[in-house]
């Protein structure tokens, strides 16, 4: 950050949230957590609670950057109409809160990064996307685009806003991989459907870097994907962490078997994908600590 006044972060005990909090406070930037209840420590947290529409606006005119990554965990529950409709307000309406907030603080932060996701763009099959790139069909596209524009208030206010599309994020201490583990472990791992659906990956690591990269360069602003920059099919996904795991994956999951276990999650979050490059990312010079999946996989496994 520009200087020493404090980052607050929403989602602040997620895997990105957590991290990212870490990486500041070991470089001695304060961190103010936002929280969904009064704030018991007014140098640390700031509230910030949904469900009675509250925020403490004058606690954000005293932090530097907001980033904001709370959300409803996308695989809680099957999706019903009431789970979506709780997926897409803790997104759009969590972020026109906050939004709303930052234009009322008496002194509005420089910068607000707000989390999305490359589910932004559908299912695109082997067709390159990028920031540039229209949005797609389907629920999670629809979720990504009412939650990108829920930022409006606070872009309107002249805050800087940044929105970053995040890929799969890649680490042992949670997310997607974390769960496959134990399956491809087992040697039950295999392609999910036909295999040839892309997954656009980042590591931890570079979420984190890319986060703090965009904060610090004021010329960044709007749609940024965070994927790294060599997207890969679900099969080679497959084949590559079996081989650095030396475990086999030949256990096939069919689409129709999916479908069954899991309804429409299945099409939108694992038989579907998009082959996303990092174009705002490379425009502005940031270089990725992992950028091939045979060594992201090694490092985060085998470290």
């Amino acid at each position: 950050m520009h200087d020493a006044r404090a980052v607050a972060i929403s989602g602040a005990t997620g895997l990105v949230g957590s991290a990212l909090a870490s990486s500041f406070e070991q470089d001695n930037i304060p961190v103010r957590r936002l929280v969904r209840r009064d704030a018991r420590d007014a140098t640390r947290e700031i509230c910030w609670d949904l469900a009675r529409g509250r925020i403490d606006a004058d606690a954000l005119a005293e932090v530097d950057g907001v980033v904001h990554l709370a959300g409803k965990n996308l695989t809680d529950a099957r999706w019903s109409d009431k789970v979506k409709r709780a997926i897409r307000a803790s997104r759009v309406e969590g972020t026109r809160l906050l939004c709303e907030g930052i234009a009322r603080a008496p002194k509005k932060p420089r910068v607000l990064c707000c989390a999305s996701a490359v589910g932004f763009y559908g299912d695109t099959g082997a067709m390159w996307v990028d920031e540039e790139s229209p949005a797609g069909e389907g629920f999670l596209a629809e979720t990504c685009q009412e939650w990108e524009e829920a930022t409006r208030p606070a872009w309107e206010a002249g805050v800087r806003v940044v929105q970053v599309r995040l890929g799969i994020v890649l680490s042992k201490q949670g997310g997607a991989l974390k769960l496959m583990l134990p399956i491809f472990r087992s040697g039950a791992g295999g392609v999910l459907g036909d295999g040839e659906q892309y997954m656009s990956w980042i590591t931890l690591v570079d979420v984190v870097r890319a986060i703090r990269f965009v904060l610090d360069h004021d010329l960044v602003h709007g749609a940024v994907n965070l994927a790294a920059p060599n997207p890969v099919t679900n099969r080679d996904f497959t084949k590559t962490l079996g081989a650095v795991l030396g475990r086999p994956t030949v256990l096939p999951a069919p689409k129709f078997a999916l479908r069954m276990a899991m309804g429409e999650m299945a099409d939108e979050m694992l038989l579907s994908g998009a082959r996303v490059r990092p174009g705002r990312l490379a425009e502005h010079g940031f270089q990725f600590e992992h950028s091939r999946l045979d060594r992201a996989l090694e490092e985060i496994l085998h470290s």
